[in-house]
C-alpha cells in the first residue's frame, strides 16, 4: 500500500461487495468469504458491521465526539461529560474508542468489526463491548468459534489484551497476510503528513502528542498466533 492507502485517503486498494456488505483490501476478500461461510455451515451469520472507513469519514467521527455530537465513554463504557476536560484530556477519551484520522486500521481494509447477525435478538442494540463477546453474552458463540477458527483463514484479533492501546476489542479481527505488511510501512512520518494536512478538531494538541499516541495506539498492537495462516 501507498502512503495515501494507508492513512485512507485512497480507495485503490479495496473493493465493495454486496454480500455481506462491507468494504475490503481486495487481498483479504477470498480469505473474509471462506471464513464467513465456514461459520455459516455451524449456524453463524458472520457479518461486518465496519469494514474499510476512509480518512474523511475518520474526521467526521472523531469531529463529532470533539464537539460533544456525539458521546465520549470512558473503558468501562460509562459516558463522560466533555465539559468538565480540557483539550488534552478530550484527545485521551475520544482515543478510548477511536483513532485520530490516519491513524485507524480500518483505512487499510484489512480489518473488520464482526458480529453474529443470526443471534440477534429482535430490537437489540449492537453495542461492541467485551461483554458481548464473553461465554454468556450475545455473541458469545461467535467469539469462541473465532478464536477457535480464524487462525486458519488468516485472521488475528490485534487488540486482545489490555497492554494494547485500544484496549480489548474481541470484535475486531485483522488479516494478517496484508495488514502486516501495511504496519510495517506506516510509518510515524506517513502518519503526521496525514494529520498535518486534516481539518480535523484539536489538530494541534495531536501533533503534538503524535509520537506517543503512534507508539500507544498504532504499534501496541497483539501479533497472531504461531497457527495464524500465511
Amino acid at each position: 500500500m501507498n502512503e495515501l492507502e494507508l492513512t485512507g485517503r485512497a480507495r485503490t486498494h479495496v473493493v465493495e461487495l454486496d454480500d455481506p456488505r462491507c468494504v475490503l483490501h481486495i487481498e483479504t476478500v477470498t480469505s473474509f468469504l471462506a471464513m464467513r461461510d465456514a461459520a455459516a455451515a455451524v449456524g453463524i451469520d458472520l457479518a461486518a458491521v465496519s469494514s474499510f472507513r476512509d480518512f474523511d469519514r475518520q474526521v467526521l467521527l472523531w469531529n463529532r465526539k470533539w464537539r460533544g455530537e456525539r458521546p465520549l465513554l470512558d473503558r468501562s463504557g460509562q459516558q463522560i461529560d466533555p465539559a468538565t476536560l480540557d483539550d488534552a484530556r478530550k484527545v485521551d477519551a475520544i482515543l478510548c474508542w477511536s483513532a485520530i484520522p490516519g491513524g485507524s486500521r480500518h483505512h487499510w481494509g484489512t480489518d473488520v468489526d464482526v458480529i453474529d447477525a443470526a443471534a440477534l435478538p429482535p430490537g437489540y442494540q449492537v453495542q461492541l463491548v467485551p461483554a458481548e463477546y464473553a461465554e454468556d453474552g450475545v455473541f458469545g458463540r461467535l467469539g469462541a468459534w473465532l478464536g477457535a477458527n480464524m487462525a486458519r483463514f488468516g485472521f488475528h484479533r490485534p487488540y486482545s489484551s489490555p497492554g494494547c492501546g485500544a484496549g480489548v476489542e474481541p470484535w475486531h479481527l485483522s488479516y494478517w497476510p496484508v495488514s502486516s505488511a501495511a504496519l510495517e510501512a506506516f510509518t510515524l512520518p506517513v502518519l503526521r503528513a496525514a494529520v498535518a494536512s486534516s481539518d480535523m478538531l484539536g489538530k494541534a494538541q495531536v501533533l503534538e502528542r503524535l509520537p506517543e499516541i503512534y507508539t500507544r495506539f498504532v504499534l501496541a498492537v497483539d501479533r497472531p498466533s504461531p497457527g495464524v495462516r500465511v
